[in-house]
């Protein structure tokens, strides 16, 4: 499961996921990419569901890299616990997804192979998805 190693707090504020994704918005390592078209948080748990449906699609064949990071933590209180006593406890870790970025990245593949395995990934994303060529603007 991904989560940073170590971290300067805890506990996060929820924040807002306004605007658009400008950094991390370009395929950089391969020749095509799954974008994100809305806003979202993905837990660590989606993330490895995801990896894991590539990986398994497009075999041994080719090379995928993985854009994203769960470094935000989400704190949550036990159930029936009375209000007060403070934050709760970090209970997994999510991304903070905003329009327009690349979620994964593939090369070495065929255009079909990438097209089916970012399929099965995207339904395992709590985001809308699209898939984007290298060489393509839409």
């Amino acid at each position: 499961m991904l989560s940073p190693k170590r971290v300067k707090y805890r506990r996060m504020q929820k924040g807002r996921m306004r605007g658009k994704a400008y950094r991390g918005s370009d395929l950089n390592f391969g020749d095509f990419g799954l974008q994100a078209v809305t806003c979202g948080r993905i837990t660590a748990r989606q993330i490895e569901a995801s990896r894991v449906a590539i990986a398994r699609h497009a075999k041994k064949v080719g090379k995928m890299f993985i854009r994203i990071f769960p470094d935000k933590p989400v704190s949550k209180k036990p159930a029936e616990t009375r209000m007060g006593g403070g934050k709760g406890a970090p209970e997994y870790w999510v991304a903070v997804i905003k329009p327009g970025r690349i979620l994964f990245e593939l090369e070495g593949v065929t255009r079909e192979t990438a097209t089916e395995a970012f399929t099965l990934a995207a339904h395992k994303l709590p985001v809308r998805t699209k898939i984007i060529y290298r060489g393509e603007t839409l």
